[in-house]
């Protein structure tokens, strides 16, 4: 069926205008009868982000959720991965986090976890979106359900995450960057408890200041931070902490590719690499297909999103996962991507192997890259003949020594041209030409 409300990463779009508090309330009314069918009285919990517009979400969402009978579990700001997390922990039905991730604050978004703590399956989610107008009729009396809130989920994960990983750090020096995000509940206990002299910056939100010039979307910040303070490394989150970025001693970044290079070389060093398995996307670079080659990795390539990194894994049994953006899934520990977890497992396998963040990520010889958001008409990208025509060409002069990538993408009216070759120059000049295809041949939206 035709999905009118959830997209790759859930329901997202401006708050009051797209999502509404009475689309929230849907949706909480929906969750709660499809998870009714297998629970009675199912209980769902609600975590978010630090938005302004969080908090209206989420009481329509709670809302909704107690006015078909089921609990509504208010868990506050809190990481995406930790609310997968606290689901398993209390066996609840289902968790909803209110978050659009790397967006801009006046954005917002539901994403939906099952009882396994992983993201709902499209069906599932044509399920909700099928009940969404459901006409059923409401309890009334005491099959009303109720709201209630959970103290203390952000602490019980951040100690989870330490025994998970169980390294001591005392004596380094680190700068972490919550992007005034959700990361703010949880780095701070996190991040101490190893006892590394750490400094936390972008960790004051106010509901608007969320990305703002900070986060993994913006390391300028956080590398100026680890400059300023002698730091040997830098940390930054998303707004919803699901992803992580890492920026050198002398604010060179770090990014997905290096991360799954780094943790898959530890992983092997440990014999804890099932099958030398690494899911990748089509936009890691081929620098990162090299270096986990040479490894001894066995590489299986998805389509750009979590998801699909995620359906592969759970396919071929791999236990390590991830997209260049810093969205990285160690699924023999968690269910999703999981930011804080990551960022100790690096912490870790640097402690192990004695290196410096900026030795262990030379391991990486990066391609030169293009990548460039042009603001475009989704719809009309598949069936643009000049465009294609444009990319098989360059492709054909390429060869094996780079290749390109153009996709939708599936959380903004954007469309993404992708660039790698072994110069620098013709990857620029084979960029510019495909850009300037897709400003003239694609409406741009307003």
């Amino acid at each position: 069926m035709a999905r009118a409300w959830f997209g790759t990463d859930g329901i997202r779009g401006v708050a009051n205008e797209r999502l509404t508090a009475e689309l929230a309330l849907r949706v909480g009314r929906a969750t709660a009868l499809h998870a009714g069918a297998t629970q009675s009285q199912p209980i769902i919990l609600i975590g978010r982000d630090t938005r302004r517009s969080g908090t209206m979400l989420e009481d329509a969402l709670a809302a909704g959720i107690a006015s078909v009978g089921g609990t509504a579990v208010r868990l506050g700001v809190l990481p995406t991965p930790a609310v997968a997390w606290n689901v398993l922990q209390h066996r609840a039905a289902a968790g909803v986090v209110i978050s659009a991730s790397h967006n801009p604050f006046a954005d917002n978004g539901i994403k939906l976890f099952g009882a396994d703590g992983f993201k709902l399956l499209d069906a599932e989610e044509e399920a909700i979106e099928a009940l969404l107008d459901s006409t059923a009729a409401l309890p009334t009396g005491h099959h009303i359900g109720v709201t209630q809130t959970l103290d203390g989920a952000a602490e019980a994960y951040a100690e989870w995450v330490l025994q998970v990983v169980g390294s001591e750090l005392s004596g380094r020096r680190i700068v972490v960057d919550c992007a005034h995000g959700a990361a703010t509940t949880v780095a701070p206990h996190l991040f101490s408890r190893l006892g590394a002299d750490v400094t936390l910056v972008a960790c004051a939100p106010d509901g608007v200041n969320i990305n703002v010039d900070c986060g993994s979307t913006h390391l300028a910040h956080v590398a100026a931070a680890v400059r300023e303070h002698d730091a040997e490394l830098g940390i930054a989150f998303d707004g919803d902490a699901d992803r992580v970025l890492f920026v050198t001693a002398d604010g060179a970044p770090v990014d997905g590719d290096h991360i799954l290079a780094i943790l898959a070389a530890d992983a092997l060093q440990r014999d804890a690499l099932p099958g030398n398995r690494v899911v990748v996307t089509s936009m890691a670079n081929l620098g990162a297909h090299h270096a986990l080659l040479a490894l001894g990795c066995s590489l299986e390539v998805t389509d750009v999103g979590d998801r699909y990194v995620l359906e592969a894994m759970r396919r071929n049994g791999a236990a390590l996962g991830g997209e260049q953006s810093g969205h990285v899934i160690a699924l023999n520990h968690q269910t999703t991507g999981d930011g804080p977890l990551t960022a100790v497992m690096m912490l870790a396998a640097l402690q192990r192997s004695g290196q410096s963040l900026g030795e262990a990520a030379r391991a990486v010889e990066k391609f030169p890259q293009q990548l460039i958001s042009v603001r475009a008409s989704r719809e009309g990208l598949d069936d643009c003949e000049p465009l294609w025509t444009a990319v098989a060409a360059a492709e054909a002069t390429l060869g094996s020594d780079g290749r390109i990538v153009l996709r939708a993408s599936g959380t903004e009216p954007l469309v993404r041209v992708m660039v790698e070759a072994r110069d620098a120059d013709q990857c620029a000049a084979i960029a510019a030409e495909l850009v300037a295809i897709v400003e003239r041949e694609l409406p741009v939206t307003q």
